[in-house]
């Protein structure tokens, strides 16, 4: 009896020092799995930095905006995080657009544009009146939109990307430099366009120096213009410099003066850019911003020079979504057909 309490009390004794053993090693353990999921955690992958893309979704043109995008993604393996910034009778269009289409797995957020910002800092022009649509004021908005970013990259929807925006989001700001624009006098091949359809590639063609205001900047006339459809912009310089203020100062100096107007080159959103930026932005690599294609249906670029572009920009009045148009091919390479079948491209034979 004696012998049975003996062994069953080193068989309880083995049993305690079992379990101490398996948790002693459980306990030691876990700074490993730890380490390892600290490990997946910065990987490279989820450590790249973030590119952020802000673009607008303007009803009528949604799939401006989808085709852009879509020119995006397929081109990088880069972070890219989409901002798509719209009204709010838009968003749910362009949400369920994305959402059930082959864009499902972009990383994207949808952003309301308050149009009340903007009362009473838009002076009432009928010549084009597409140009007084919010959206096209978002530009000025960025750092009150896209908070949390150093450095980002605004784009208008008319344009497709055939390169890497890791490239362009690598652009060099110099210091004191808020953003970064391409220069209208900037390349070569596209002067021959800018002559063959008249349009002005100077303040001149953008400012009224019949008025005081304008002269009184001290800008020459003939100073080379740059287009805002492309931006780098650095947020830090830009909050520093309160560029939406000054931008919304020149806005409402234009609603009592009309310094400015959509009859001239630019329209309502360049002029107050040029403004303020007169002197102080660097600029992007001139093939990352080939603009003018949507300036004339009859005026085309070889397509040789069209494939080594990176980005196209179909500013003016003829969009590749509609006829007449050109080079519409390149654009259509991106479009994706909307799902619920609201857009619905302009063809001669539709």
């Amino acid at each position: 009896m004696a012998l049975l309490k003996k062994i069953n009390q080193i068989l309880l004794f083995l049993l305690v020092l079992t379990v101490c053993a398996i948790l002693y090693n459980k306990v030691h353990q876990a700074p490993s799995v730890l380490k390892n999921e600290t490990v997946d955690l910065e990987s490279p992958e989820e450590m790249e930095e973030e590119i952020p893309v802000v673009i607008c979704a303007a009803a009528g043109r949604i799939g401006a905006t989808v085709a852009a995008i879509s020119s995006i993604y397929s081109n990088t393996e880069a972070n890219v995080l989409f901002y798509i910034v719209g009204l709010k009778n838009t968003i749910p269009h362009v949400r369920k657009w994305i959402e059930n289409s082959k864009l499902k797995e972009i990383k994207f957020k949808v952003v309301e544009f308050n149009p009340m910002v903007l009362k009473g800092k838009i002076r009432q022009d009928a010549s084009r009146p597409e140009l007084l649509q919010p959206l096209n004021f978002v530009r000025f908005y960025l750092p009150l939109l896209i908070q949390k970013h150093e450095k980002v990259i605004y784009l208008d929807d008319d344009i497709i990307v055939q390169g890497d925006i890791q490239e362009l989001y690598d652009t060099k700001l110099a210091p004191g430099h808020a953003a970064a624009f391409s220069d209208d006098c900037d390349l070569p091949s596209t002067h021959e366009i800018v002559r063959s359809v008249g349009m002005q590639n100077t303040y001149m063609g953008f400012l009224d120096y019949r008025k005081q205001g304008i002269r009184d900047l001290g800008i020459s006339p003939s100073t080379c213009s740059f287009n805002p459809g492309v931006i780098v912009a650095n947020m830090t310089e830009w909050k520093h410099q309160r560029i939406t203020k000054q931008l919304e100062k020149w806005m409402q100096r234009n609603v009592e003066e009309n310094l400015y107007s959509s009859t001239l080159g630019g329209g309502v959103a360049t002029s107050p850019m040029l403004i303020v930026f007169h002197g102080k932005y660097s600029t992007i690599n001139p093939m990352w911003h080939i603009r003018h294609l949507g300036w004339s249906p009859d005026t085309r670029y070889s397509e040789h020079f069209l494939q080594e572009a990176k980005l196209l920009h179909w500013n003016g009045r003829y969009k590749p979504w509609d006829y007449p148009s050109v080079h519409t091919d390149l654009w259509e390479n991106w479009f994706i057909p909307d799902p619920s079948g609201k857009f619905k491209l302009t063809r001669p034979e539709s």
